[in-house]
């Protein structure tokens, strides 16, 4: 894949669909921490997850009732202007920012949900696609409650206001409605949860979408790195963030925590971070968070299961040398996803590493192409040949992943018609063959390129001298290596998408 942009308007492949963030000012309320701004900034570092729509709710939580909040479509520098901001003050808040996967692009769709509940006002963020949505929705309402989206984050917002069983004759039991939810629906859900004044940052018991927590810092060190973060030499914690990524932490001067394990309600207040209880899967199944987190989706900065994914995809790389060499005098790479893997690829093959393409970042999805001419230059709208730096020579040319082809065949011959000998792709993620009901755009199996041509085949499709993937053996095994765990939660990876082996049966 060249960029995310180039899969949306050219290929329509992979995309991730959600991204969520939130945040609770630390200590005394009012708090003089920006909630609305900390979390607009957080949703910024988390926008490669979903560029359609944004929102945020904050509150000034002691019994308010009155929600601030504010939603739009499009980029969330274009929706949250510091005067909108300016109205958004409290205490604690949640945004969230959205690639659809259930429900249309409309503004009624955007998160996050808010709703009435006999305890006062909850906000609720969602990232991933529930796997049973179709009898939840029927279910919701079956109830007599009226469902105004077609997102299945909102049927989520919905269960979330039943009364659990035994009652609550104590007051709200906002982790039984979660747990009730948690056992209505296996996957795949990472939520953060408002209401009152406290968040719940909750994880679907296969872990499939990622979730971590990062504490403010007034005044951070990033002089002393460690394995899972940045260490602190700041003696205040200001405020507590949640994230889908940690990527979104370091500009907020936030330090990451840790992550949410698998199944996992944490409840976060201004007095911190606590774990309410960890909810099992069934049949002791094991984990299955999406590996093509690590092959794609994620920001190559954030920290995943203790590991930094630029890592990952490096170790990717060096795997794909070890199962796919090749004589050349070079390795590049498709700008700039593949980029760790195409290093890692020339340090384990000893075949220097020069850049073939040079990526036009001012070319968004919108690019009108009001003629033949101009739609027939495809791809040489978004890239320009460095000829200089590999006319006459053997290029091997790194890709994470290939999934309806449009793309990468007119990158290998703009290549070709630079002057180069040979092309030959190294794919650093295993063949895409089926679709994704988790959470991530994967078209059909019959759009599928995968599915109609092998890899020879496929290099005659291309104008490619080869092309070679990386076994899901090799993936998996590049993706363990580094793996931390802070709880005895277990191992295991969705690679459904690749293998056709889903983590939980599937009901529509």
């Amino acid at each position: 894949m060249a960029d995310m942009e180039a899969l949306v308007e050219e290929e329509g492949g992979l995309d991730e669909k959600c991204g969520v963030f939130a945040c609770v000012a630390a200590g005394d309320w009012p708090t003089q921490l920006d909630v609305g701004h900390v979390i607009c900034l957080g949703l910024v570092g988390l926008q490669h997850r979903g560029q359609e729509s944004a929102g945020i709710v904050t509150s000034r939580g002691k019994g308010d009732d009155i929600l601030a909040r504010h939603k739009g479509m499009g980029m969330v520098s274009n929706i949250f202007t510091d005067e909108t901001l300016g109205k958004m003050k409290g205490n604690l808040g949640i945004g969230h920012t959205r690639y659809s996967t259930a429900g249309f692009s409309e503004l009624v769709n955007c998160q996050p949900f808010v709703v009435d509940t006999i305890h006062g006002k909850i906000a609720v963020a969602h990232n991933g696609e529930l796997v049973n949505a179709g009898p939840l929705r029927q279910k919701v309402m079956k109830r007599g409650i009226g469902l105004s989206t077609g997102s299945d984050s909102e049927v989520i917002t919905q269960l979330l206001c039943s009364i659990p069983s035994d009652g609550e004759p104590d007051g709200p039991d906002w982790q039984a409605r979660i747990r009730n939810v948690m056992n209505e629906t296996p996957m795949s859900y990472s939520l953060v949860i408002m209401t009152g004044e406290c968040l719940y940052a909750v994880r679907d018991p296969y872990g499939n979408r990622p979730l971590c927590i990062g504490r403010l810092m007034s005044g951070v060190s990033y002089n002393n790195p460690v394995k899972n973060g940045y260490d602190s030499v700041s003696e205040d914690v200001e405020g507590w963030v949640v994230s889908s990524e940690s990527c979104s932490f370091q500009s907020l001067g936030a330090v990451y925590h840790r992550e949410v394990e698998p199944g996992e309600i944490v409840r976060v207040t201004r007095d911190g971070v606590e774990s309410v209880c960890v909810v099992p899967r069934p049949n002791q199944d094991p984990p299955a968070f999406c590996i093509f987190e690590y092959v794609y989706f994620a920001r190559a900065d954030s920290v995943m299961e203790g590991q930094m994914v630029y890592s990952v995809r490096m170790r990717c790389g060096r795997q794909l040398a070890r199962e796919a060499p090749v004589e050349a005098d070079l390795v590049s790479t498709v700008p700039e996803s593949a980029t760790p893997a195409a290093m890692g690829y020339a340090q384990q093959s000893g075949i220097p590493y020069v850049e073939v393409l040079n990526k036009n970042r001012y070319v968004g999805r919108t690019f009108i192409q009001p003629n033949n001419r101009l739609r027939q230059l495809g791809v040489a709208k978004k890239f320009g040949a460095l000829a200089e730096n590999f006319k006459g020579k053997r290029i091997v040319l790194i890709d994470d992943s290939i999934v309806r082809g449009n793309t990468i065949g007119p990158i290998v011959r703009l290549l070709f018609n630079a002057g180069a000998k040979e092309v030959h792709i190294r794919v650093a993620s295993p063949p895409v063959k089926n679709p994704c009901y988790m959470g991530i755009n994967i078209p059909t199996k019959e759009e599928l390129i995968a599915n109609r041509l092998e890899a020879a085949k496929l290099a005659e499709c291309l104008g490619a001298t080869s092309v070679v993937y990386l076994t899901v053996e090799g993936l998996t095994s590049a993706v363990r290596e580094g793996i931390q765990h802070s709880k005895d939660n277990g191992v295991g990876h969705c690679t459904a998408c690749l293998t056709g082996k889903y983590p939980v049966e599937l009901e529509w």
